[in-house]
């Protein structure tokens, strides 16, 4: 139930933010300015506030995983149309980190904290230079405290106190340093923003089995966070799928806030959504050309070919016979519209 909830938020969510610019220029300048955007690899803040004893242990284990799911995020990009060419880039992510990233800030943003990041411009855009792009995106998994409610499997008993996370930012540049579009963004956005993934949790069990008042915050273990984070996705008949839960979710986040309608053109007429071939204007042998006629306007008429007056010839009286017409008429052809949509 849970989860159904949590896809209907999303869904309704999608829809509501297509019709907004989630962008920080305009949508129509930002389709003129990137036509080709580069993926830099995602990063990991191991400087940040990641509260985790095996610490040394956990930053290889999600280095590990933003690497094999770096692809999804390119394929997801690529299926909006809005690029001429989406290029995931290959590099070194925490040497490459180091060279672009400038500082961090915490901020608190409607209510909602997550990590800021400020980036090295002259940095910035010999990198873009030096792939040949019009914009850089770049990903970063970063640690962070917070306060939080957490609710066990069955909802009925809570604990609010301060956990640690996992969390996932994204920002595209421009050459010159410019942000032009950021995630989180909080643009009329009606879900909150969801953690990477949760390092901590409340033992309910414990307190129950213990009759105790007092519920112990403990930390997930290195193969809860991966199979937590490896974890497939289902459809809607309940069937596992190849793609992730969790990072599918953030990108499918970070792709709709992403997408724009600026700039796209319709090619022509389709059916179905195949393209109807071009019109032969050509006549065809016997045909004769048949001007367009401006709505409104009566329809030229030919005149009347002029009687042929012949001699008269005598015959005979020919015999009263009924025959059938070379090519019998079929009567006045008409023309039915359409009840149907041909798109």
């Amino acid at each position: 139930m849970k989860r159904f909830v949590t896809g209907l938020l999303f869904v309704a969510g999608t829809m509501l933010g297509c019709a907004q610019n989630h962008f920080n220029i305009p949508a129509e300048t930002f389709a003129e300015k990137v036509k080709v955007l580069g993926v830099a690899p995602i990063f990991i803040d191991a400087d940040s506030d990641i509260v985790y004893p095996q610490k040394e242990l956990l930053i290889p284990l999600i280095s590990d995983l933003n690497r094999k799911y770096d692809p999804l995020l390119v394929r997801k990009l690529q299926s909006t149309g809005n690029y001429y060419a989406v290029t995931p880039l290959a590099d070194e992510p925490q040497q490459l980190f180091s060279t672009l990233m400038a500082r961090r800030e915490k901020r608190d943003d409607a209510g909602v904290q997550y990590n800021k990041y400020f980036w090295k411009n002259d940095e910035i855009g010999a990198y873009i230079k030096k792939n040949r792009l019009d914009a850089v995106m770049v990903v970063v998994v970063s640690g962070l405290t917070q306060t939080s409610k957490i609710y066990s499997s069955n909802l009925l008993t809570s604990l609010e106190t301060n956990y640690a996370f996992l969390t996932m930012t994204a920002q595209i540049l421009g050459p010159d340093g410019t942000v032009f579009w950021e995630f989180p963004n909080f643009r009329g956005r009606l879900f909150p923003y969801y953690p990477l993934v949760n390092l901590q949790y409340p033992d309910f069990s414990e307190s129950e089995a213990n009759q105790s008042r007092q519920t112990a915050v403990r930390f997930k273990s290195l193969d809860g966070i991966r199979r937590t984070l490896e974890q497939k996705r289902s459809d809607w008949l309940l069937r596992e799928t190849p793609e992730p839960e969790v990072y599918g979710r953030l990108f499918d986040e970070m792709v709709s806030l992403a997408t724009h309608s600026a700039g796209k053109k319709t090619t022509g007429a389709s059916v179905d959504g195949k393209p109807l071939p071009p019109q032969d204007d050509s006549l065809k042998p016997g045909e004769t050309p048949v001007k367009a006629v401006p709505a409104g306007a009566e329809p030229a008429r030919s005149p009347a070919p002029a009687p042929t007056v012949e001699a008269p010839v005598q015959v005979p009286a020919p015999k009263i016979a009924v025959e059938t017409p070379a090519n019998p008429s079929t009567g006045p052809i008409e023309i039915v519209p359409a009840t149907e949509s041909t798109r």
